[in-house]
């Protein structure tokens, strides 16, 4: 564990946030620059399923990295008050995520391609699914103020773990959906070595190496002297 190799979690949150920042602006660079632009209505149906890839990746995955890392980016707050926080971007990412798949529904219905044929859609459908049943989980037992606190402390193991699957989950279904993208528009005769194919490989780089440090930065404890595991989030 990154607490036993004497890692803490503060560089890993740095780390986090330059990664995020790169990969926001390079995906908005694609969706705008090389794909036109974002919109909720247009003749140009392109526009509509560019707004898809700009929320999952900022609105969903972004944000909902940093609901993971707030209790390692202010280890010192208040814990009621990052509890709080945490729970507010998750909600925000799950709304903003689900605006996202609506675009990308919005984009095949008004194109007239099939919906939910490819393992991208299947996943993605899953792991929002999943995100959500889990941020249900998370206010039930550990913000709604009626739960003991011995049920907190046996569902805490539990709540990081599968919070920490989903996410990967996600982070997979994002790597997904870059390569189903990437290989239609090849297929359609965009250069395999070009700028814009580049932009998009290195795009899906950033963001697992991203994911890589929000994980280390999940489990590494705020402080070195800290036991293993996850002692550094109080459970009352």
């Amino acid at each position: 564990m990154a607490a036993g190799l004497g890692v803490k979690a503060a560089p890993f949150t740095y780390v986090a946030h330059a990664l995020a920042m790169a990969a926001a602006v390079m995906m908005l660079v694609w969706c705008i620059s090389f794909r036109g632009g974002l919109a909720f209505e247009a003749d140009n149906k392109n526009l509509i399923f560019n707004v898809h890839p700009v929320l999952m990746l900022i609105g969903y995955i972004i944000l909902g990295s940093e609901a993971i890392m707030i209790y390692k980016i202010f280890p010192k707050l208040n814990h009621d008050t990052t509890k709080l926080i945490h729970l507010i971007l998750h909600a925000i990412a799950i709304v903003l995520g689900a605006v996202g798949i609506y675009c990308a529904f919005k984009f095949h219905n008004e194109s007239g391609i099939a919906n939910l044929y490819s393992l991208h859609s299947w996943l993605g459908i899953g792991t929002i699914s999943l995100y959500g049943i889990q941020w249900i989980f998370g206010f039930v037992a550990f913000f709604y103020p009626g739960t003991a606190p011995h049920v907190r402390r046996g569902a805490l193991p539990w709540h990081v773990l599968f919070g920490l699957f989903v996410y990967v989950l996600t982070l997979a279904t994002a790597e997904l959906g870059l390569l189903e993208k990437l290989t239609f528009l090849q297929s359609s005769g965009l250069d395999k070595y070009g700028a814009e194919a580049f932009l998009v490989n290195f795009t899906g780089l950033v963001v697992a190496l991203f994911g890589a440090a929000v994980v280390v930065a999940a489990i590494a404890p705020a402080h070195v002297e800290e036991p293993e595991g996850y002692a550094p989030i109080p459970v009352n």
